[in-house]
């Protein structure tokens, strides 16, 4: 079973067109899955798109009794897979974006790395991306002198990077060493996906990397990236360690 994980909130713009892509892509590979679809307090039409999708579609929706923020929401999508996963050695939880940043077809070959032997398998995401606002590619230049080793120490390309599909076996085991029902991350910003990857990557024993096409260039709205508060927050996880390579 491959779990697909939709954090959103106020995606009316793009979510439906993105499920719709997602069943495309499913259908073609051939893989049973499920969406597991968070609405994070929503405040326009999204809820609507979600509820109407679910008879099309293998969609769970969750709908918590207050905001989360977006590593919160992650990791609560996570732990829904965990929990609904029958086969954790040999099922999949992929993380993917709600505003269409990311191209579902790319999830294809990480899922394919993961039934290949892979534990973790990160998406590297395109270098020439003419779509990423100016803000946000200077901070990704600035990200790395910022938490020095805990960025370059990664065992992977991108800490940062949100595509990234995991053998469930390996999130079980992060959320048991994180203690039960604590969230993988507490950050509200890219220093969710450095805490998420953090905590999964002891339990991987072999992690890949595949390349991914991107897609900005299709989200139906203004990006929401905030530069200042996002690299701020990075500061705290300078100390962010890393099991040895």
């Amino acid at each position: 079973m491959i779990f697909i994980t939709l954090p959103a909130r106020d995606e009316e713009r793009t979510i439906g067109v993105l499920l719709w892509k997602v069943r495309k892509v499913m259908a073609d590979f051939g893989r049973p899955y499920e969406i597991l679809a968070l609405d994070d307090a929503s405040a326009d039409g999204t809820p609507d798109i979600l509820e109407r999708y679910r008879g099309f579609l293998p969609l769970r929706v969750i709908r918590p009794p207050r905001p989360l923020g977006y590593g919160a929401a992650v990791s609560r999508l996570l732990a829904e897979a965990v929990e609904r996963s029958s086969y954790p050695k040999r099922d999949v939880a992929v993380t993917l974006q709600a505003d269409f940043s990311e191209e579902p077809g790319d999830l294809v070959p990480m899922v394919k790395a993961i039934e290949g032997g892979a534990d973790l398998v990160a998406g590297i995401p395109p270098d020439n991306d003419g779509a990423v606002p100016v803000r946000m590619r200077l901070s990704k230049a600035a990200a790395p002198l910022i938490l020095g080793r805990a960025y370059s120490a990664a065992p992977v390309s991108d800490p940062l990077d949100s595509y990234r599909a995991y053998r469930i076996v390996v999130l079980k085991k992060a959320f048991r060493e994180a203690g039960g029902d604590r969230p993988l991350a507490s950050s509200r910003g890219w220093g969710a996906n450095l805490e998420i990857l953090s905590r999964t990557a002891p339990h991987a024993k072999r992690i890949n990397e595949r390349p991914c096409s991107g897609g900005l260039a299709r989200r139906g709205r203004a990006s929401r990236f905030r530069a200042l508060p996002s690299l701020t927050e990075l500061v705290s996880l300078r100390r962010t360690p890393w099991p040895a390579q």
